[in-house]
């Protein structure tokens, strides 16, 4: 970390809004003119709406993040947490990864935490439960469930091959539909080369609360997806819940129980709980409260955007709030960069107003749905069409053309080769196999030394 007696822009997040705003702030602002300083406890950015291909293996799970420190060598990357905010002195503390917090003084402030997954307190969804948040969790779910093809082409226990082959994914919207749809795309293709697994065999079971999915495409074409996933053997149920999953049994509250060792959950999204601790403005649900301009009410040096931040939709009409997507934190972002250097520089600042332009969702390859609007027309979309559309866009919308060129090469090279279905379950605890191997040697070796003669504890050690 750098000193520095220029003033500070402290960014707090480096995910979608930290990344863009700060490569806004630098491109806008003059040579020297201010320190940007962005904290994240990640070095890289990860773009979500890839995650489900990147669990499906259509794209490398490394060409779905952006390192920070690439991207933005004009800036202060700091890896750690900022804990706490003191407004009145305008310093932030900072837990780094290891070490000592520290305090960091700034001048203007941009909060860009995003979202975390919004659980409840069902028993055994902590132990049992694989979210869909990070590019860690898409790169598990994939290891997790080719194991579990492993397993139950190894097995002749019926109850164990039985808990395998059933996948359980709570939450409807994009990231389930989209999870379902491409994971089970990848065990369909997978199941060819395990003789005792048919698809047949598995079971894919979909949960939500609501009375649809994907209601961010509309009635119609939520209920087409839904009715596509059921023509693909995937057990839909509405209107119910998730009370428990002790031990992978899993008990809803419509009555049905089953028993899977592969539970997902992509229940929805709240505002990161570390806001409660920077004393700023929040809206009911615990977003920071921002006007037009996205600056925290109240203040004049506090910016906020994406998914952490209660934004006006002013092109929806009063009353109305942003939805959390990248559609509106990518634009959202670069209003937020061209303020902040209006706000130093003392000039006005400009209102956020972006109509809606549509939604896209993949459910596996080849399929899909999308909702274009075009003024007052929609544009409404499904199967390999939209498939492409969902592509198309996400593709465009990935940053830096580094990314943009190695997802077009994954997706190239998905034309002509077929998936890979290796399972790298090791990865999970990859000093285990090393571990056994040393660990009697240590234990023995302990052992002489504690109770054998001098002579031999010298030896020993």
């Amino acid at each position: 970390m750098s000193t520095t007696e220029r003033p500070r822009i402290l960014v707090v997040g480096g995910g979608y809004v930290g990344l863009y705003a700060a490569r806004r702030i630098l491109k806008k602002m003059r040579y020297g003119e201010a320190t940007v300083t962005v904290v994240d406890p990640r070095s890289y950015m990860t773009y979500q709406p890839f995650l489900p291909e990147a669990a499906a293996g259509s794209i490398s799970p490394r060409h779905v993040v952006v390192p920070l420190r690439r991207v933005l060598p004009k800036a202060e990357v700091l890896t750690g947490r900022v804990t706490s905010i003191d407004q009145d002195r305008k310093v932030a503390v900072v837990q780094p990864l290891v070490g000592q917090t520290y305090e960091l003084p700034f001048d203007y402030l941009v909060i860009a935490l995003g979202a975390v997954s919004r659980t409840f307190p069902i028993p055994g969804l902590a132990e049992n439960g694989i979210g869909m948040k990070g590019v860690e969790e898409a790169i598990s779910l994939r290891n997790h469930v080719l194991e579990q093809l492993d397993k139950a082409d190894s097995t002749t226990d019926e109850e164990i091959r039985r808990k395998a082959l059933t996948f359980v994914f709570v939450g409807g919207g994009f990231a389930g539909a989209e999870t379902i749809g491409e994971v089970e795309d990848m065990a369909r293709d997978a199941a060819k080369y395990y003789p005792s697994v048919r698809r047949e065999d598995m079971r894919f079971v979909l949960v939500d609360a609501a009375d649809k999915i994907l209601p961010e495409v509309g009635p119609k074409l939520g209920q087409w997806g839904l009715e596509h996933l059921k023509k693909r053997g995937v057990e839909v149920y509405l209107n119910t819940s998730m009370k428990s999953c002790v031990d992978g049994h899993v008990v809803l509250a419509n009555g049905l129980e089953v028993d899977s060792s592969t539970i997902v959950w992509t229940a929805g999204v709240k505002p990161n709980p570390a806001l409660a601790r920077f004393g700023l403005p929040l809206g009911p649900k615990g977003h920071v409260d921002v006007g037009a301009t996205l600056q925290a009410r109240g203040t004049d040096y506090i910016w906020a955007a994406g998914d952490n931040a209660q934004v006006p939709d002013l092109a929806a009409g009063e009353g109305h709030w942003c939805p959390p997507n990248a559609q509106h934190a990518l634009r959202q972002s670069k209003v937020l960069g061209d303020n902040v250097i209006s706000g130093m520089r003392g000039f006005p600042q400009r209102t956020y107003k972006h109509a809606n332009k549509g939604a896209v969702a993949g459910l596996g390859l080849h399929k899909g749905v999308a909702m274009i609007v075009l003024g007052k027309t929609k544009i409404k979309l499904k199967g390999r069409l939209a498939w492409y559309m969902h592509r198309g866009y996400h593709g465009l919308a990935m940053p830096t053309f580094n990314r943009k060129i190695r997802v077009l090469a994954d997706w190239t090279l998905g034309l002509f080769l077929k998936r890979e279905v290796v399972s790298l379950g090791a990865m999970e605890h990859p000093r285990e196999e090393f571990y056994e191997a040393a660990a009697p040697v240590t234990a023995a070796a302990a052992s002489r030394q504690q109770s054998g003669s001098p002579a031999e504890r010298a030896k020993a050690s």
